[in-house]
């Protein structure tokens, strides 16, 4: 189904750009509130955003959407994502909001719309919500119009939700972490809680400015999380991305740690003390065979769901398993929230960190990933997949990994790429038969 503003996560886009217009917040904000109109109780959404200077223009749009419509908005201010789901469930909100690009530059920005139970809406609630921002919304009597008005104690609630899921017996006093917020939602959040739980810290991309979210710090660039832990000789670091819903971890050496290893490592913690409901993980597509192999060897089996949180979440709700996520470190733990939330995750690690003695670079080595390589084929129309030369060069590949590897190829949701992917235990076939299909690809496109 072709949308015209949702995408794969929510709305989003360059500011005074459509989709991402005030115009166009307001409808949503109209649209959505509308939506949600159901009963005959006061109705309230529960707004938050990251630190993009454009979360002025939308959050004021939306907010005057919402109560054009008869619908109380609750603001919340900076917020990391998973803090919006989880606000919105426990204040009994009808939907929430949150104002976000996740790890995107400080020029775009999106929308995404969490319903009262504080999961993501389903494509047919994002359809129906598409149809009605084109249409002509029922605006609310004079009388009718909703009020608006800030809270100041959402940071400390979430602050106290996160910590809660990290063990009681355990705490974080002599262990040194640099944490890196991207300049983003969990500026605030994120610190302080690490510190309550009595971490040593050093922190990184905490001054936001409105423009410089995501600009050299953060999850998407952990390069100077990397040198800081080798400087400080820190135990752990933590990257969240712009909405901290992402994390990606660097060990004491200053190595990455994928969300891969994370997901094994809290898998099997979670088998281990019997908390791993279904003994199973949800993973995508993308993630590493090697993953899969360790959890086989444990007794685990890992379902695996197309690229994207939401198809994790649905999988999970779906087999009422409780830990899921993926590689670029989006991890989802059930028992605790309602979608990816890295400092949650995060804490989760920390805890295994504590509780073992070892340093990172052996507590986080779960596994020997197999050699992996994904390219991208920009091609500027038509099927190229659909091309008998494509079929034929990807069917060989295939063949020639046989059991020991993976193909993963697919169209891009948001732009017009073939994303090829291949792994295998020979790196040498992995790069070819990457190469031979992006070829095919190049040429048929």
């Amino acid at each position: 189904m072709t949308r015209k503003y949702f995408g794969t996560d929510g709305i989003r886009g360059r500011t005074n750009q459509p989709p991402m217009t005030a115009e166009i917040a307001m409808k949503v904000g109209q649209a959505a509130g509308a939506y949600f109109l159901r009963g005959s109780h006061r109705h309230r959404v529960l707004i938050g955003k990251d630190t993009r200077l454009s979360g002025y223009m939308v959050e004021s749009a939306l907010t005057a959407g919402f109560t054009s419509v008869g619908m109380d908005v609750v603001l919340v201010g900076p917020m990391p994502t998973p803090a919006v789901a989880m606000l919105t469930r426990s204040m009994r909100a009808d939907l929430g909001v949150m104002v976000s690009a996740s790890h995107n530059p400080f020029a775009d920005n999106g929308i995404k719309l969490f319903g009262p139970d504080g999961y993501k809406l389903s494509d047919e609630a994002e359809a129906e919500i598409e149809r009605m921002i084109d249409g002509a919304p029922p605006l609310a009597p004079s009388e009718g119009i909703g009020r608006a008005r800030r809270i100041d104690d959402a940071q400390g609630r979430y602050i106290h939700a996160a910590k809660s899921s990290f063990p009681e017996h355990l705490r974080l006093d002599g262990l040194r972490v640099v944490i890196d917020c991207a300049n983003g939602a969990a500026y605030k959040v994120a610190p302080t809680a690490l510190w309550e739980l009595g971490a040593e810290l050093i922190q990184l991309g905490v001054d936001p400015n409105g423009v410089n979210i995501n600009d050299k710090v953060g999850s998407t660039a952990p390069q100077a999380l990397q040198a800081k832990v080798v400087e400080t000789r820190a135990d752990i670091g933590i990257a969240l991305d712009g909405d901290a819903d992402r994390l990606i971890v660097v060990d004491d050496l200053g190595q990455i740690v994928d969300g891969d290893q994370l997901m094994a490592l809290i898998a099997t913690a979670a088998a281990r003390d019997g908390r791993l409901n279904g003994n199973a993980v949800v993973a995508t597509i993308m993630s590493n065979l090697g993953l899969e192999r360790l959890l086989g060897e444990k007794g685990i089996t890992l379902h695996r769901t197309p690229v994207g949180d939401r198809y994790v979440v649905e999988a999970m709700r779906q087999g009422g398993f409780n830990i899921g996520g993926e590689q670029s470190g989006h991890i989802v733990l059930a028992d605790h929230a309602t979608t990816g939330d890295g400092l949650v995750a995060a804490l989760q690690v920390m805890a295994e960190l504590v509780a073992s003695g070892q340093p990172a670079h052996r507590l986080l080595r779960q596994f020997d990933p197999l050699p992996q390589l994904l390219k991208n084929v920009r091609f500027t129309g038509g099927a190229p997949l659909d091309g008998d030369t494509v079929k034929a060069t990807i069917a060989a590949a295939e063949a020639e990994l046989g059991g020991t590897g993976r193909l993963v190829i697919r169209k891009s949701g948001t732009e017009p790429l073939i994303r090829v992917m291949a792994e295998g235990e020979d790196q040498a076939l992995v790069a070819d038969v990457v190469d031979r299909i992006c070829d095919a690809v190049r040429k048929a496109g």
